[in-house]
Parts: structure tokens; sequence; C-alpha cells
């Protein structure tokens, strides 16, 4: 159904894309910076699966009305945007309980099990300005029209940025997460590393606000 070099072509795309840092970059390593790995990996298969509810969108023509409505458009980055600045600030204000937190006294932040830190990753992947252009754009070029079942092409090959993601944000989460160990051996220097995250959280918030389509 899906010809082997438009799937190698849309991978290589799809890599070069994924390869540079965005807001689900950013916001994983924020986490991990606050919160730790567990917080860090359950993001990041949020986030994975936030975009590839952008996947099924543009396969059922609806990522397109929002690629081509300026309100629509502006409604979900905004809305993004402000969910993140809501969790930076929620990051930094209890930045100095992680010293507690690493020791096992008691959380990082009011209770949030692994389902809501999933959930919080995904409307932060579906609400991505970055992925929205990515697959409303990009993603309807590499399907064979001829060959017919242009849906389940897209969802076919929504699978390969995903998967890609997956592995990338979970190592940049990992990666960070290391660093906030070092950290947690001072009190002073893990409540920067909270604060740290949360003011990657608050200006990555920020920078989607401000940033993106020009009309």
């Amino acid at each position: 159904m899906v010809s082997t070099d438009r799937f190698l072509a849309f991978a290589a795309m799809s890599l070069l894309v994924i390869v540079i840092p965005g807001p689900s970059v950013l916001f994983v390593i924020g986490r991990a910076l606050a919160h730790g790995r567990r917080t860090a990996v359950a993001t990041a298969i949020g986030n994975v699966f936030g975009s590839y509810l952008l996947v099924v969108a543009v396969a059922v023509g609806i990522g397109s009305l929002v690629e081509r409505s300026v309100t629509v458009y502006l409604a979900v980055k905004l809305a993004g945007a402000a969910y993140l600045v809501h969790l930076g600030v929620q990051a930094f204000r209890h930045r100095k309980e992680l010293k507690a937190a690493a020791i096992g006294t008691r959380p990082a932040e009011p209770a949030r099990g692994d389902l809501r830190t999933v959930l919080d990753g995904a409307l932060v992947g579906v609400t991505n300005p970055k992925g929205v252009v990515f697959f409303a754009a990009v993603l309807p070029q590499f399907v064979n029209h001829s060959a017919g079942h242009v849906p389940a092409q897209m969802l076919v090959l929504g699978l390969i940025p995903i998967s890609i993601g997956l592995v990338t944000d979970t190592l940049w989460g990992l990666t960070a997460s290391a660093a906030r160990t070092w950290f947690a051996r001072s009190d002073r220097r893990l409540s920067m590393i909270g604060g740290a995250g949360g003011f990657t959280m608050i200006g990555l918030g920020l920078t989607v606000a401000v940033t993106g389509r020009a009309d």
C-alpha cells in the first residue's frame, strides 16, 4: 500500500524535523528536570500519543481544517501555550520540595499519577504547532493517491515519526533526569534545577504563543 521509496523518504524527512528540538522535546526535558525519570518517560509516551492523534485528525480531514483556519489554529496554539505556562508555574512553585521527593518522603508536587502525566504530555503533543504543520502540510505529500486507501496510508506513515519521536524524546528525558540525579546531592542545586525546569516550560509556552504562522 505504501511504497518502500515513499516510506524511506518520509522517514528521512521525519528524522530531520524531529532532531531539531521543538515544544515536545523541551517539554520532556523540563518535566525531567523538575520531576525525574518516571515523569519524563510518561510524558514522552503522552507526547507521541498526542502526536498520533494529529495523524488521525489529518487522515480524516480535520487536520487540514486546522491548518487552513487561522482562528482554529490560533485557538489550538494558545491552548497548548497556556497549559505549558501553567505546568511551568507549578514546577517552579514546588521546586524547594524536590529534595524530599528525591528521598521518597513526599511528592514534588500535588499527587499526579502516571495516567495524568501521560495526559499532560498528550495535550502538549496534540497542540504542538510544529506537529500540526508537519502532519497537515508534509504527511499528505508522501501519500500515493493512485493506490487508494489514503487515510490508511496516512495512518501507517504516521507511525514513522511517532516511533522516532518516542525513542528520541525518551533519550532526552533520561539524559535530563540523569543530570537531575547529580543535582539531588544538594538542596540548593536541586531547587535550582527544579526552577530551571519550570522556567523552561514557561518560556516554551510563551514561545509557542508568539511564534507560528504569519497569517
